[in-house]
């Protein structure tokens, strides 16, 4: 075989680790519920649909996004669990906190990975960077009682393809001068950014491996995949190009919020009392961040998984759902089919901009704004003192227990449930509860 030639002859001139939380959700149950350790396990009961599956369930062959019924048929005793959000939330703050401990440069990329930067660190732990890795990993697998992967490298793409390359519990390193022989073995399609459509053209072009991609010119790599492509190619030979963001985000392009229910409906008045929900509940993020918004996407999703959308603006941005909702409820009847079965609505929230206060168009009713305005604000004071969703519109009165696309009080996690004394159902201490039956 012919020899390949080192990318890079320097060892470590910066150390980035990925941690990755193996089957998030599934471990995190199984962390809080010890009985079902080593069970198949699924959430989304109160979806009806897979959200996330344990090792043990998905060795048997079930995958994400499937109907709770097409899981059961592959293994009749998996164990069913309602997805508990609040839970996988306050693990996920622990496990960012566990990083912390030993760097504060850590970035949370979404709720189950993150990165963290030990550049410089040996020398304070008097260790290499693999052993503090593996310190990070092994705290996190010790206090949580979840399994994590972990990649380190020299630049946060590497870093994650590291981590997934042993999957599950498993902890790859990747120094600069081994980085060729690591990138031989990594198909094309695992790299993060390059989809079905851009690894199709690659292999066009003779480039099978993650090897091959870097060993072309940099040239070359830009004119058939652009800046992105080469802003991958440089990141794959050990140059970071994507630099990590510790402070939490505080501006955002787009807003959207989605809800998949089930069972489906074709009931058009409980179709726009999710659609509803949806918007007010992007509503109270966007104000939350002092944003208004001028366009609105609504689209819904058919039982067959086919999506429909429209697109429309206002005259000018808004803070105020109610001033959105005569549009997006003109936009819902354009869309909407009757008999047909309908399993989730969303709301995208665009052309975003800083909230600067009241602007009037010239035929606008300045009562009217000033008073919505106020409202949206009031609105906000409540829920923040009570709990998200205490005051809402009206037409969501059909999303309460018992009306049409509710599944009851069978599908609340049981943390919601099993409330400590002084807790109510919307407010309660921040802290996991271990379920320990005897």
């Amino acid at each position: 075989m012919p020899r390949i030639s080192p990318i890079t002859i320097y060892t470590w001139p910066r150390a980035v680790l990925h941690i990755d939380g193996d089957a998030f959700f599934a471990s995190c149950e199984q962390a809080i519920h010890p009985e079902l350790k080593g069970k198949p396990v699924i959430t989304g009961k109160e979806r009806n649909i897979v959200a996330s599956m344990s090792y043990e369930a998905k060795a048997l062959g079930i995958r994400r996004a499937i109907s709770i019924w097409e899981a059961k048929k592959i293994c009749p005793n998996v164990v069913i669990v309602p997805s508990d959000y609040e839970t996988y939330s306050l693990i996920s703050k622990r496990m960012f906190s566990v990083m912390r401990r030993f760097t504060p440069t850590v970035e949370e990329s979404s709720i189950d990975e993150g990165y963290a930067d030990l550049t410089g660190l040996r020398r304070l732990y008097r260790t290499s960077y693999s052993e503090i890795a593996k310190q990070i990993k092994h705290q996190i697998e010790t206090e949580l009682d979840i399994p994590v992967s972990a990649g380190l490298s020299l630049t946060k793409t590497l870093a994650k393809l590291a981590s997934k390359y042993r999957k599950p519990r498993g902890f790859t390193s990747v120094p600069g001068d081994v980085i060729h022989h690591f990138l031989k073995e990594i198909p094309i399609c695992e790299v993060c950014g390059i989809g079905p459509n851009t690894t199709a053209l690659l292999k066009k072009k003779g480039v099978f491996w993650a090897l091959d991609y870097v060993q072309k010119n940099e040239s070359w790599v830009k004119q058939y995949l652009g800046k992105i492509g080469g802003e991958l190619w440089n990141e794959l030979r050990g140059e970071p190009i994507y630099p990590l963001v510790p402070e939490a985000k505080t501006t955002y392009d787009s807003i959207s919020k989605t809800k998949t229910f089930s069972p489906p409906t074709h009931h058009y008045e409980h179709l726009k009392a999710r659609l509803y929900r949806n918007v007010e509940s992007a509503f109270i993020k966007l104000r939350r961040y002092r944003l208004s918004a001028k366009r609105f996407t609504v689209y819904l999703r058919e039982q067959d998984f086919k999506d429909y959308g429209i697109q429309s603006d206002l005259n000018r941005a808004t803070p105020s759902p109610q001033e959105a909702f005569p549009l997006i409820e003109t936009m819902l009847q354009e869309l909407y089919r009757p008999n047909v079965l309908y399993r989730q609505t969303g709301i995208v929230l665009s052309r975003l901009q800083e909230d600067r206060g009241l602007q009037f168009e010239l035929f606008e009713d300045p009562v009217r704004m000033v008073s919505l305005h106020r409202l949206a604000r009031s609105i906000d004071e409540i829920n923040a003192r009570y709990g998200k969703h205490t005051v809402h519109s009206g037409m969501e009165l059909y999303l309460k227990p018992g009306t049409i696309g509710e599944n009851g009080r069978n599908t609340i996690p049981l943390r919601k449930t099993t409330l400590l004394y002084g807790e109510t159902a919307r407010q309660r201490l921040s802290f996991p509860m271990v379920q320990i039956k005897v």
